[in-house]
């Protein structure tokens, strides 16, 4: 698992100004990410898929690079993903989606 990075805006002023209210961010965070039945890998392909669902595509583009640099998910790994998504939430998320991963693979 990589560093902790929150990517919701505000969150660096919580931080500072509720350190309580972070704390139990960073701790859920912990729990979810420290699954006992799946492992880091497959709960970080769930993440992207859920992620491509997404109107606004930055979080997506956040966790396919995040996961093809520290996990080294394939191409085909994401394409496998990517036909989930059609199959679950149809061809524009699915589009979106393969635009980011065509840039981030080619």
């Amino acid at each position: 698992m990589g560093e902790k990075v929150f990517y919701g805006k505000g969150i660096r002023r919580i931080k500072k100004e509720n350190p309580e209210l972070y704390d139990s961010i960073e701790n859920l965070d912990k729990n979810v990410w420290n699954a006992h039945a799946l492992d880091y890998r497959t709960q970080k392909l769930i993440a992207i898929a859920i992620s491509a669902t997404k109107p606004e595509s930055s979080s997506f583009l956040k966790q396919v690079s995040k996961a093809k640099k520290e996990l080294d998910i394939s191409r085909d790994e994401m394409m496998d993903v990517l036909k989930v998504v059609l199959l679950t939430s149809g061809m524009q998320p699915f589009n979106k989606a393969l635009e980011v991963v065509n840039k981030l693979y080619d």
